[in-house]
């Protein structure tokens, strides 16, 4: 079957604002979204990794989703994180989050718990079989400690609800054999901002993109440039962009991210702890290149 393509490009895996006292501070994250639709950004992916979810109580988590939603208006896809370790808790994670009027769901596989290969079909399958909304399931070993195999990815595209994969694993060959064994039963989107133009040459359909949050424009033009054909013009921008991509990740994410939002001028704040700030050393790396890319003076 040919499953429904959720969107095209590249979408935002978009940082939470926080006030001082560890609290959301939606009116900056109403700022950020607002930026985010006037540059392009594709879809918005809201209490992922980057959003830092797994510090969010349940009721943070869906008022997070249901302002997203509201504030976005439908202008374009909104994906909600609803991925957990605990079966039972996703089941109702996804079914708010469907509440709250989500166009989709992003479902990380179980982390510390982890499962077998044959685990994670039951476990992603009995969500599915439950889920109101499409699924996108999120793949990323280095926080998990759990891979999707390609075999995997091949038994759980039969079901008609899981309809894609962000795939932060790294592993090109892996993600070419998935391709080959899913066809259009699956879609792929890349998890990494370096391996966009790669990803999309093997025929995935974008980005997940922590980039996007300070670059919306530039990471939707990398992903457009593969979507139009031109993989010479695509691989150009992921190469100018690629020290950005880099340095976003020199400390573990959304550390980065969240530093170079505030200065550009949006009041994040702070991660919440376990999370800290960059080291000096990090700062000032940071800070050139943003520079660099004249994100800031």
């Amino acid at each position: 079957m040919n499953k429904p393509i959720i969107f095209e490009g590249a979408g935002v895996a978009i940082a939470t604002p926080m006030y001082a006292d560890g609290s959301v501070n939606f009116d900056v994250l109403a700022q950020m979204i607002d930026f985010q639709i006037k540059n392009q950004t594709d879809a918005i992916i809201v209490c992922g990794t980057t959003g830092e979810a797994k510090t969010m109580n349940t009721d943070e988590h869906i008022k997070v989703i249901k302002f997203v939603v509201d504030e976005v208006a439908g202008r374009v896809p909104v994906i909600a994180g609803a991925g957990s370790n605990d079966t039972a808790y996703g089941v109702a994670l996804a079914d708010d989050a469907v509440a709250c009027g989500a166009d989709a769901l992003l479902l990380v596989t179980p982390y510390y718990n982890k499962t077998s290969q044959e685990g994670l079909i039951h476990h992603f399958n009995y969500i599915a079989d439950r889920a109101k909304k499409p699924i996108i399931l999120y793949n990323v070993p280095s926080r998990t400690g759990l891979n999707i195999l390609p075999e995997t990815y091949a038994e759980l595209s039969k079901h008609p609800m899981i309809v894609a994969s962000k795939e932060a694993n790294g592993d090109i060959s892996a993600l070419a054999k998935s391709i080959e064994l899913c066809g259009d039963n699956l879609h792929f989107y890349s998890g990494n901002d370096d391996q966009t133009t790669a990803f999309m040459a093997l025929g995935a359909k974008g980005v997940i993109s922590v980039l996007s949050n300070i670059m919306p424009r530039e990471a939707h033009n990398i992903a457009q440039a593969a979507l139009d054909g031109d993989f010479k013009k695509s691989a150009a921008l992921q190469i100018e962009y690629l020290d950005m991509c880099n340095t976003l990740f020199c400390d573990v994410n959304p550390i980065p991210v969240k530093r170079a939002l505030n200065l550009m001028g949006f009041d994040a704040g702070e991660c919440r702890m376990p999370l800290y700030h960059l080291s000096e050393q990090n700062e000032q790396k940071l800070i050139a290149c943003m520079k660099k890319y004249n994100l800031i003076d």
